[in-house]
C-alpha cells in the first residue's frame, strides 16, 4: 500500500512540476543549471554504493 502511495505522490508531483518549470524556465536561471547536470550520474553512483557498502556492514 506504501508503495502505492508513493507512486501516486510521485506522479502528481511530476504533472504539477513539469508545468511550473516550463512557465518558469527563464526566472529561475534553469538553463544555467544545466552544466550541473553531469555531475548528478556520478553523484547518485556514489551514493548508491556507500549505501550498499552500509546495508552490507550493518545488517
Amino acid at each position: 500500500m506504501n508503495v502505492v502511495i508513493l507512486l501516486v505522490s510521485l506522479v502528481i508531483a511530476l504533472v504539477v512540476l513539469i508545468p511550473l518549470l516550463e512557465k518558469y524556465q527563464q526566472r529561475l536561471g534553469l538553463d544555467k543549471m544545466q552544466k550541473y547536470a553531469k555531475y548528478v550520474l556520478p553523484l547518485l553512483m556514489v551514493v548508491l554504493i556507500i549505501k550498499l557498502i552500509y546495508v552490507l556492514v550493518v545488517e
